[in-house]
C-alpha cells in the first residue's frame, strides 16, 4: 500500500488527515525503520507492507468503532509493541487519551522518542506487565477502551485486558481468521471477568488479508482476583 492508497483508502472510509498527520506518520515510519536496525522491533520494514499491516490495519478499528474518531475517549493498548495500533489512532484521532503498556524498556524508550518527534499530546507508557498492571488501582478499571494486537489467543487477552476497561466501556479484539473459534474458546474468561460480546465485524484488508473486529461490552466489574499473577493467564487460561 502505497502512501496515496493509505490516504484514499482512509478518505474512503470517511477519516480525512491533514498534512501534519501525513508527515506524521511518514516520520513514524523512518523512526521505526531505523530503530528496528538496532533491535528487533518488527518483521515488517517495507513501506508499503508497513502503511497496509500496520498503519492503515491499525486504524480499521476506528473504521468499524466510531466513537474513537471523534469522543475523547481513554485508551489502553496493552503489549504495545511498536506501537500498533495505540500510535496510529493518536496520530489520526488526536482527541484521543492513550496509554500504552509494554514490557520490555527498548520498547518503551522507543514509543517515547516517537510521542516526543511527533509532539503527541496525552500520551502515557507504562513500563510494566499487563496482569501487575491490571491490579494497580491508578489504571484499574479507569479506560474507555482497552485493545491489544498481536497478543495472545482471545481467552488469555481477556485477562489481560479487560481489567483496564471501565463498567460501561469496551474491549476491542483485533484478529485474523483465528478470531470466531478463539472468541468461542473465550467465552467462560470473558463472562468471568465481566464482558459480553456485543458486535463483531469481518472484512479484508487491501490485500485480501481477513480481519475481525470484536466489541466485548464491560457490564460487570472484574472480580478483584484478576489479573492473576504474572505468567498464570497464558498457562492457565480462564475455562
Amino acid at each position: 500500500m502505497t502512501v496515496e492508497a493509505f490516504i484514499s483508502a482512509l478518505n474512503d472510509a470517511g477519516i480525512t488527515l491533514t498534512e501534519q498527520q501525513i508527515e506524521q506518520f511518514q516520520r513514524y515510519f523512518e523512526l521505526l525503520v531505523e530503530a528496528n536496525k538496532q533491535f528487533n522491533l518488527t518483521a515488517i520494514t517495507d513501506e508499503k507492507d508497513v502503511y497496509l499491516k500496520h498503519f492503515y490495519d491499525s486504524l480499521t478499528v476506528a473504521i468499524y468503532v466510531k466513537a474513537l474518531q471523534h469522543q475523547t475517549s481513554t485508551l489502553i493498548d496493552v503489549g504495545t509493541g511498536a506501537g500498533f495500533p495505540s500510535l496510529p489512532l493518536k496520530i489520526a484521532f488526536p482527541q484521543l487519551k492513550i496509554t500504552m503498556v509494554d514490557a520490555l524498556q527498548k520498547r518503551v524508550r522507543f514509543l517515547q522518542d516517537v510521542v516526543d518527534t511527533l509532539d503527541l499530546k496525552n500520551v502515557s507508557i507504562v513500563h510494566g506487565r499487563a496482569e501487575d498492571i491490571g491490579q494497580n488501582v491508578a489504571y484499574r478499571e479507569q479506560f474507555d477502551f482497552a485493545t491489544a494486537r498481536a497478543l495472545a489467543r482471545t481467552s488469555v487477552l481477556a485477562e489481560y485486558t479487560l481489567p483496564f476497561v471501565k463498567v460501561g466501556g469496551a474491549l476491542l479484539v483485533m484478529k485474523g481468521a483465528a478470531a470466531e473459534q478463539e472468541l468461542a474458546d473465550g467465552q467462560q474468561a470473558l463472562a468471568t471477568l465481566g464482558g459480553t460480546v456485543s458486535s463483531a465485524f469481518d472484512f479484508k484488508l487491501p490485500n485480501g488479508d481477513q480481519r475481525v473486529i470484536q466489541v466485548v461490552d464491560k457490564h460487570k466489574k472484574t472480580p478483584k482476583k484478576y489479573p492473576r499473577q504474572a505468567g498464570t493467564p497464558n498457562k492457565k487460561p480462564i475455562a
